[in-house]
């Protein structure tokens, strides 16, 4: 049973830093490219980034680039995103996901 696990989250002022983590459990993580998606309040689903399954490549969402950092540790099962410079826009739940897995997000705000 694929089981992803998000944590993290938490209220931050602008300018701030959060790392997430999630802990990838029921599949051989190591196969698997995985990404970050956030929904703010009122709106879609959005992307966020992406890291291939050995970490070699990555992507990211305009609005993130520079900011955000996607990782991740095979050896943990666990892919992380690095939130630096964090805006109030950036408000929303962050969601880990693997194909068409998800996890049950994690809360992000940012606010003064």
């Amino acid at each position: 049973q694929v089981r992803l696990v998000e944590s993290g989250g938490g209220l931050v002022q602008p300018g701030g830093s959060l790392r997430l983590s999630c802990a990838a459990s029921g599949f051989t993580f190591s196969n698997y490219a995985m990404g970050w998606y956030r929904q703010a309040p009122g709106k879609e689903r959005e992307f966020v980034a992406s890291i291939s399954n050995l970490g070699l490549r990555t992507n990211y969402a305009e609005f993130v680039k520079g900011r955000f950092t996607i990782s991740r540790d095979n050896a943990k099962n666990t892919v992380y995103l690095q939130m630096n410079s964090l805006k109030p826009e950036d408000t929303g739940v962050y969601y880990c996901r693997r194909m068409n897995d998800w996890g049950q997000g994690t809360q992000v705000t940012v606010s003064s």
